[in-house]
């Protein structure tokens, strides 16, 4: 069993830092994933592609919420701990629609799931993205989509959530405080979304066709820059 282990981040919630997988241990056999195909609400989508949207989840507020489900089991138990994870990569389309299940596929070969299973902890969730948006992507391999996605994801640095749980936050305050970890990065180049109960869900960051940061357009969605955000912090 492979571990990865950041040690600073055993004293609590990262500051400013990169690695989100604060303790990860990999098991022999991950779980395979059972195909991922579209449906009738889900159907086969193909249209150009305008620009891109890097999703990253909050763990701890979706642990709190998943922690029971056997879905989970890696990224909410074992001893693995996540501050935000890899959600997706994700093709936009030139307008407000965007392409998905672009062509039928495979399951993922097991050597990219476990390359990729510390940055986005379901092998499950890994067949889904690739499925919908990775086959989008002209030229890329499950391997090529989970190497670009890891990439983007892994250059990120958070600011002090920690600090930031602990006083009154609206979702442009999360927003430049995310931004001014990284350069290049402004808070009109992000979304923050978040459950009913406004916790912290997660961030997406817009980009362009060349994977730099852009401006997202109006129809992204997401929370009001006003809006109220609160995160969860786990137990503590």
């Amino acid at each position: 069993m492979r571990t990865i282990l950041i040690a600073a981040a055993l004293s609590g919630l990262p500051a400013i830092a990169d690695a989100q997988a604060l303790q990860c241990r990999i098991p022999a056999q991950p779980n395979r994933p059972r195909p991922d195909l579209p449906t009738r609400s889900q159907p086969s989508r193909v249209v150009p592609i305008g620009s891109y949207t890097l999703a990253i989840t909050w763990s701890p507020n979706y642990c709190r919420e998943h922690a029971r489900d056997a879905s989970a089991r890696f990224q909410c138990g074992g001893g693995n701990r996540f501050g935000f994870t890899l959600h997706g990569l994700w093709p936009d389309g030139e307008g407000k629609e965007w392409p998905q299940y672009c062509r039928p596929t495979g399951l993922i070969p097991s050597r990219v799931v476990r390359t990729s299973l510390c940055s986005t902890p379901s092998a499950q969730l890994m067949q889904h993205e690739w499925a919908k948006h990775g086959t989008c992507m002209p030229g890329y391999s499950p391997a090529r989509y989970f190497a670009q996605s890891t990439r983007l994801y892994r250059v990120l640095r958070y600011p002090d959530m920690d600090a930031l749980s602990r006083r009154s936050l609206t979702a442009d305050g999360l927003a430049r405080a995310v931004a001014g970890a990284n350069p290049g990065l402004r808070a009109d180049m992000m979304r923050i979304t978040a459950d009913r109960q406004g916790w912290l869900d997660e961030i997406w960051i817009c980009l362009d066709k060349r994977f730099g940061y852009r401006r997202c357009p109006a129809h992204q969605g997401g929370l009001a820059p006003t809006a109220e955000v609160r995160i969860w912090r786990g137990r503590r």
